[in-house]
């Protein structure tokens, strides 16, 4: 069905830049976040409280969300990983957050060092220190993982259940190192949706294999309405070989229109955004929307 809102999550100056050589400074990430609002993203994950050490891109992000946490935003998102990032986030002036596990083992111990258990057990600390405040939670490696390949459904929903009756209020379904293939993308969202109401769900998609946009209208095919995007299609996970860019928000926004629905995001200025981000890093990004306007 066309003509419906889609919603579109800002994760750029997250997920777009922790996994970046080059680090934006506080101000240049603030200054970011501000262009991305001025285009009309209502809702930013804005940084990571994670150990500095292991994402160095994401150190000062307690200063970042002190610049930011009165922005006119709807939602703007912390990533955290533990209890302690939480009450990091809180004292921040953070009041919406993201937390992440994962469908496999293996990825679970690189990037948390933990397994999925012991995650679900962090989660639930996480749920207790955030109370009633939105909590997201990142389903990784939903397709696929770098370590342990195929990844079977009946886990992904497994996991996904576990932490909607610990109380997240979203599951989102991620693509963490961009395999998912468009029949991949319908066959999940069928068996998930069996289970769990569509309107809880959405899709974090990379594009290493430039096949982001297909699974993202077949996401539109299956019914999602949630999406995560990087402006200018920055993005990778540090901890998944292979992982590149996430689906570029200009080409996910041309997707939608395309589609007959509506994001209530200005492209044209953000794709000026990302532009302007672009001379910031010293180098061109990957979105396919940028290709004409430089």
């Amino acid at each position: 069905m066309s003509g419906e809102t889609v919603r579109v999550v800002e994760v750029g100056p997250r997920d777009g830049l922790q996994s970046r050589g080059v680090s934006l400074t506080v101000d240049q990430r603030v200054e970011w976040i501000s262009r991305l609002i001025s285009a009309g993203l209502g809702e930013i994950e804005a940084g990571s409280f994670v150990r500095e050490d292991r994402v160095p891109s994401m150190a000062a992000s307690d200063e970042v969300f002190r610049h930011c946490s009165d922005a006119p935003l709807l939602h703007l998102w912390a990533l955290i990983p533990n209890q302690r990032g939480a009450l990091r986030a809180i004292e921040a002036g953070a009041s919406s957050f993201a937390f992440f596990t994962s469908a496999s083992e293996s990825f679970s111990e690189a990037n948390s060092r933990c397994s999925i258990e012991e995650s679900l057990e962090r989660f639930q600390e996480v749920r207790q220190t955030t109370g009633a405040a939105p909590l997201r939670t990142y389903l990784s490696c939903s397709f696929g993982c770098p370590y342990e390949g195929e990844i079977a459904p009946e886990r992904v929903l497994e996991v996904a259940l576990a932490l909607l009756q610990g109380g997240s209020d979203e599951l989102v379904i991620s693509d963490t190192i961009g395999i998912a293939t468009a029949d991949a993308t319908r066959a999940l969202i069928d068996r998930l949706q069996r289970e769990i109401p569509l309107e809880k769900l959405s899709l974090h998609l990379h594009d290493t294999r430039g096949s982001a946009l297909d699974c993202a209208r077949a996401g539109l095919d299956a019914g999602i309405r949630g999406f995560d995007a990087s402006a200018g299609g920055i993005g990778g996970c540090p901890f998944a070989p292979g992982a590149r860019g996430n689906i570029a928000t200009e080409d996910l926004l041309q997707l939608l229109a395309e589609q007959g629905h509506d994001s209530g995001i200005d492209r044209e200025r953000l794709i000026e955004s990302s532009l302007w981000l672009e001379r910031c890093l010293g180098e061109q990004l990957p979105a396919r929307s940028l290709t004409d306007r430089r």
